[in-house]
C-alpha cells in the first residue's frame, strides 16, 4: 500500500469515527433540547467543546502555541461554525426537521463547489458520479413522514448554515498553517464560542432572561457533555484532520451516512434495524469510494 493510499484510509477512518461521534451526539441531544433554549444551549455547547480541547492542547504541546496562535484571525474563522450552528437552530423552527436533514444532505455539494471555486479542483466522472451517490444516499436515509419539506425562509436559513460551517471548517485547515489539527480545532472553537455567546448576550440585553439548571441530573448532565464535547469537540477535531487530508469536499461526503450512524446506535440500545438506513450508507460509502479513485471507473477505449 503506498503512502497516498494509506494517508487516504487514514482520513476515511477519521471520518467514520467522527460522524459516528458526531451520531452519539444528536441521539444525546434528546434529553437537553428541552431543558434549554436554542441560543443558551448552542452558547454551552461551543463553550465546553472549547474549553476541552483548549486544555487537551495544552497538556500535549504545552503554552507556547496557545500563546501564538492568531486569535483574531480564529474568532473570525469560529465565528462562521457558531454562526452555522444558529442559522441551523433558525431554520428548524422555521421548516421543521425534514427541512433541516434535506438541505443538509446536500453538503458534499458545498463542499465540492468551494474546491472547485477557491482551490481549482477540477471536475472529473467519478467525482460528479461520486457526489451523485453520495447525495442519493443522504435524500434516501430522510424520514419524509417526520413532517413536510418547507422551501421558504427556513430552507434558506438551513442552506446558509451548510454553506458557513463548511466554509468555516475548511478555513479552520487553511488559514492556520502552522498550527497542529488539535490546535486549529480549538482557536476555531474558541471563535465559535465567543460568536455563540455574544448572540446570548444580545438576547439578555433584550430582557430574555438566562436558563435556570433545577431540572438537571446526571443524566442530562452526561448527555449534555457528549453533545457538546464529543459531538462538537471531538468529532469536529477528527473532521478538521480529514479535511487536512483529503479536503473538505471529500469529508463532506460522508455527512450523509450519519442517519445510519444514529440507527446503529439506537439499535444497540433495542431499537428496530432500518434497512433503508443501511442501504443509504451502503450508497454513499460507494459514492465515497469512487469519488477518491479507490474504486476506479472502467476505461472507455479511444477511437
Amino acid at each position: 500500500m503506498t503512502k497516498s493510499s494509506t494517508s487516504a484510509l487514514t482520513a476515511n477512518l477519521l471520518c467514520v469515527l467522527s460522524m459516528m461521534i458526531w451520531a452519539g451526539g444528536i441521539s444525546a441531544a434528546d434529553l437537553v433540547i428541552p431543558l434549554l433554549r436554542p441560543e443558551p444551549l448552542n452558547a454551552l455547547r461551543m463553550g465546553l467543546s472549547a474549553l476541552f480541547l483548549l486544555v487537551i492542547w495544552w497538556a500535549s504541546e504545552g503554552f507556547g502555541p496557545i500563546r501564538r496562535a492568531n486569535w483574531i484571525k480564529g474568532i473570525l474563522v469560529g465565528s462562521l461554525i457558531g454562526l452555522g450552528a444558529w442559522l441551523l437552530v433558525l431554520g428548524q423552527a422555521r421548516g421543521g426537521a425534514v427541512t433541516v436533514a434535506v438541505i443538509s444532505a446536500t453538503m458534499p455539494v458545498v463542499g465540492i463547489a468551494l474546491e472547485v471555486i477557491l482551490d481549482g479542483r477540477r471536475l472529473t466522472l467519478a467525482l460528479v458520479l461520486g457526489l451523485i451517490l453520495a447525495v442519493a444516499g443522504g435524500f434516501l436515509a430522510l424520514d419524509f413522514a417526520a413532517g413536510g419539506l418547507s422551501l421558504g425562509l427556513g430552507a434558506l436559513f438551513c442552506f446558509a448554515s451548510v454553506v458557513s460551517f463548511t466554509l468555516g471548517s475548511r478555513l479552520t485547515v487553511t488559514a492556520f498553517p502552522h498550527e497542529s489539527p488539535l490546535g486549529r480545532t480549538a482557536i476555531s472553537l474558541v471563535g465559535a464560542s465567543i460568536a455563540a455567546g455574544a448572540v446570548v448576550a444580545l438576547q439578555t440585553l433584550y430582557g430574555i432572561p438566562l436558563p435556570g439548571f433545577a431540572a438537571w441530573g446526571w443524566p442530562e448532565v452526561g448527555a449534555l457533555l457528549m453533545f457538546s464535547v464529543g459531538a462538537v469537540g471531538i468529532a469536529q477535531w477528527l473532521f478538521v484532520m480529514a479535511v487536512g487530508r483529503i479536503g473538505i469536499g471529500m469529508t463532506t461526503l460522508h455527512m450523509n451516512a450519519t442517519p445510519f450512524y444514529v440507527m446503529m446506535i439506537l439499535f444497540a440500545f433495542g431499537g428496530s434495524w432500518n434497512w433503508t438506513h443501511a442501504l443509504a450508507a451502503a450508497i454513499v460509502g460507494l459514492g465515497v469510494l469512487i469519488a477518491q479513485g479507490i474504486i476506479p471507473l472502467p476505461q472507455q477505449d479511444k477511437p
